[in-house]
């Protein structure tokens, strides 16, 4: 499979750089914006990276822009699991907002090579699926849980991450995709008397919420009529012998099985695109995408060809693996020139393309670097950073200096200004800072790995000032020989804590045949009935739980529960850091009103924490 050819609508916008771009697309929308209805534009990333700097650089340039991410499984072609359910979640929301629409400002859609070219589930499917409660309303309870159990939710004890629900009396806990936190639904008979936010991981209930938007949280359907429309186009598709079929069998009995996303095509009557859900919306393309479609083409083909060939059942023992038909699951290279030929079409690039054409060139090219000033032995480093902002303002252009985090900006404040450019302002936002007058200088925070130039805008990053960004040392890990005399007191039903998956039960030591040869692992069993095998050789990953065992809720296998914990006692271990650092300081001056806390120490200590 190719891709598409260039056809008359296609353009080329040159002299964007990236970082330009984000500017470029709002421009674009805002262009496309008629009096009868809002602009919106569908651009097109080459990977989830692109994706996720453009939605920061969006926030920034253009803060009232409806910004719409969709972005790609995070799973290969034809893989034996499914995508991440927080990806997911993040999908669905993204192809609820654009089925509800009803918003008249310009807007614009980052998505990636990879989620453009995948089928979607049907425009009615979302619609059908979508369920605004709010308190006060009559709502019957039981119906109300089959329609999470249709959506593709599943039942736990307790809540903990997008796509669960629990129940315990009148009261339905749930996690639905386009939240931060699970709600509570706190009924009365058959009213809903309240709906409460409430932290997964203290189970305290936080504020109020005045509605909600139920929607579902996977694109399978669920339910008899899709269980009998896959039993029915799965065997005209692989014949009917399907006695030792692991998938069929599972799903016959209305049983989730990994990797069912795979077969989306055979849960609906029809699947369509993400074109389908951005009718009549221009399509702009990324620097590089085009080579990214190919790329993703050869991807879709090579495995599709390794399942069909059956080389992992044969070689390990695997279940058998009957792919569905690319066509059915991807856009195949005529479906994609189809769906580019009916639309306006832009491809950014950087550089300045030879020759004639539809090209329109704006002038924009990548910023100055100061990489001789930091290599060159005493040379003056934020000296001739100042004085290139001096320079560039006596040329009439307006100057921001984007920092990484809020310290970074705080930092290169400091540095700025102690080598002579006086007149600096903290900004939140493009808009902000051409407010300012024009002979002071903007800092901001906007992780850009080059800034760029156009006639009357200069963007510096932090790294063309200090380089690419110091990666902070990896802690040490314990060795696998002083772990072991611990593990060797380990019983089976232990509880025992992976250091990337968090709390599991230890079920024994199980032999593993792989590429021919045995492997002795520990079997950790994971909530929901999921297995880990690690490894003997791995075990230094591997820890008992310190703590009183009653009543600890196991973790799910590839969930965010455990990453969510690691990540709220790493900022409480910043804030305390932040305390001792502030109580040392204090005590420092009351000895010695002239020494002051030396700069940097709070990162240095908060390094130690990463």
């Amino acid at each position: 499979m190719t891709a598409a050819t260039a056809t008359p609508k296609d353009a080329i916008i040159a002299g964007v750089p990236e970082g330009l771009d984000a500017l470029v697309l709002a421009r674009l929308a805002a262009e496309a914006a008629t009096p009868s209805g809002a602009g919106l534009i569908l651009h097109v990333a080459r990977d989830d990276r692109r994706l996720d700097v453009l939605e920061q650089a969006l926030r920034f340039f253009a803060p009232k822009l409806r910004v719409v991410a969709f972005p790609a499984w995070d799973c290969v072609p034809y893989d034996r699991i499914g995508p991440n359910p927080v990806i997911v979640a993040r999908r669905i929301t993204a192809l609820a907002k654009l089925v509800l629409g009803g918003r008249k400002e310009p807007a614009v859609v980052l998505t990636t090579v990879n989620a453009v070219l995948q089928r979607l589930p049907p425009r009615d499917f979302l619609r059908n699926s979508l369920k605004q409660i709010a308190p006060g309303q009559r709502i019957d309870m039981a119906r109300l849980i089959l329609r999470l159990q249709l959506g593709g939710f599943t039942r736990s004890s307790t809540v903990m991450e997008p796509g669960e629900y629990a129940v315990r009396g009148g009261i339905l806990d749930v996690f639905p995709p386009g939240r931060i936190n699970p709600v509570r639904l706190d009924f009365f008979g058959d009213t809903l008397e309240s709906i409460k936010s409430f932290d997964a991981e203290t189970q305290r209930t936080t504020k109020l919420v005045q509605k909600l938007i139920l929607m579902p949280i996977s694109e399978i359907a669920f339910g008899e009529h899709a269980e009998k429309l896959f039993r029915q186009r799965y065997v005209a598709q692989f014949g009917g012998n399907t006695v030792d079929d692991p998938l069929y069998n599972a799903i016959s009995a209305g049983q989730r099985y990994p990797g069912q996303e795979h077969w989306l095509a055979l849960f609906h009557e029809r699947l369509e695109t993400l074109f389908d859900y951005c009718p009549g919306a221009g399509v702009s393309f990324d620097h590089l995408a085009d080579d990214a479609v190919r790329r993703r083409f050869e991807q879709i083909d090579e495995h599709y060809q390794a399942r069909l060939e059956g080389l992992e059942s044969q070689k390990f023992g695997a279940a058998p693996y009957k792919p569905a038909p690319p066509q059915t699951m991807f856009l195949d290279g005529k479906g994609w020139s189809n769906a580019l030929a009916a639309r306006q079409v832009r491809r950014l690039t950087p550089f300045d393309p030879a020759g004639g054409g539809n090209i329109g060139r704006l002038g924009g090219r990548t910023g100055r670097s100061f990489a001789v000033e930091r290599t060159a032995e005493g040379g003056n480093l934020f000296g001739a950073v100042v004085a290139h902002i001096n320079a560039l303002i006596g040329q009439n252009r307006r100057v921001i200096v984007a920092a990484w985090t809020a310290g970074a900006r705080e930092r290169l404040a400091t540095l700025l200004r102690d080598h002579g450019l006086a007149q600096l302002r903290a900004v939140d936002s493009y808009p902000e800072a051409l407010a300012l007058p024009g002979d002071v200088t903007a800092l901001c925070v906007l992780g850009l790995e080059a800034g760029f130039e156009t006639a009357d805008l200069a963007v510096i990053g932090e790294q063309d000032i200090l380089g690419e960004r110091l990666v902070r040392a990896r802690p040490k890990t314990r060795r696998a020989a002083d772990v072991i005399t611990e593990a060797t007191a380990l019983s089976v039903g232990d509880l025992v804590v992976h250091a990337d998956h968090g709390i599991g039960r230890f079920a024994g030591l199980q032999t593993i045949t792989a590429i021919g040869a045995p492997h002795d692992c520990l079997e950790i069993s994971y909530a929901g009935g999921d297995k880990l095998y690690l490894p003997v050789e791995n075990i230094e990953l591997l820890s008992r739980y310190g703590s009183d065992a009653e009543g600890v809720q196991l973790d799910r296998l590839g969930g965010v529960a455990w990453q969510s914990r690691k990540a709220r006692l790493k900022q409480r271990l910043r804030e305390i850091a932040s305390e001792l650092i502030k109580i040392a300081a204090l005590r420092q001056l009351r000895e010695a009103p002239a020494l002051a806390p030396p700069a940097g120490a709070f990162d240095e200590f908060v390094a130690r924490f990463p």
